[in-house]
């Protein structure tokens, strides 16, 4: 299979919420590194390696552009220099992020959806789709798995992913799919007291590319670009 790339929002490699969730997932996508994860006492009888195996493929991040292979006619080094030209004209914002449930997963969410970030989706589904090559009979199959709407599916093929604009739910994921309900409420508890002091306003500052070489292999940041206009003030 051919490298893909990916427009997502992740927090600084450097802050706090990107090293404590690198460390609660196992790896580093800045990186590319394993990360020690902490003791969980509460969590022993689990196997929390095989819980966010998902998600640890991804690193952790927000989908704004899913996964996709370069169009004919275009280069990674045009994408990347066009994400830092998409990055320059965008202003800082905060919007309280909190864990929590999303249907059978853990992720962080926005406490209430903002404007901010819907306009940060829309753009980034819609500017970046220049470099998006057409989905494979391999993908759109894939995707149609999951039995989409007839919206959905059109979607699905005009952006190559079928959870866009309307449907876009922000969500950084931190486990892979839950079905115990008992399971997935002990991992709810231990992430809420593992993120406390990260919970709340969070400035959104940035987005990122990262790549994948084949689709067995994990994605890596390639660069994170940092928002350039004026922020707006802490509320």
């Amino acid at each position: 299979m051919s490298t893909r790339y990916a427009v997502y929002y992740t927090p600084d490699s450097g802050s706090p919420l990107c090293q404590r969730a690198a460390a609660w997932l196992g790896r580093d996508a800045f990186t590319g590194g394993a990360v020690a994860r902490p003791e969980f006492p509460t969590l022993a009888d689990l196997d929390l390696d095989a819980l966010t195996e998902e998600p640890r493929g991804y690193g952790f991040h927000a989908t704004l552009k899913a996964p996709f292979e370069l169009a004919d006619g275009v280069d990674e080094a045009g994408l990347l220099a066009f994400t830092r030209r998409f990055a320059a004209a965008r202003t800082p914002f905060y919007a309280d992020i909190v864990p929590a449930r999303v249907s059978r997963f853990l992720a962080f969410r926005l406490a209430e959806a903002i404007a901010e970030m819907d306009f940060l989706h829309h753009d980034a589904v819609r500017q970046f789709d220049a470099f998006r090559a057409p989905l494979s009979e391999f993908d759109l199959a894939r995707r149609r798995k999951a039995a989409l709407t007839a919206e959905q599916d059109a979607r699905l093929v005009r952006w190559g992913y079928p959870y866009v604009f309307e449907e876009f739910r922000f969500h950084m994921t931190l486990t892979g799919s839950l079905t115990d309900a008992r399971i997935a409420q002990r991992l709810l508890e231990v992430l809420k007291a593992y993120f406390a002091d990260l919970t709340g306003p969070h400035c959104f500052d940035g987005v990122a590319v990262f790549k994948q070489d084949d689709r067995a292999a994990p994605f890596v940041v390639l660069d994170r670009c940092g928002f350039g206009a004026p922020r707006q003030p802490r509320p």
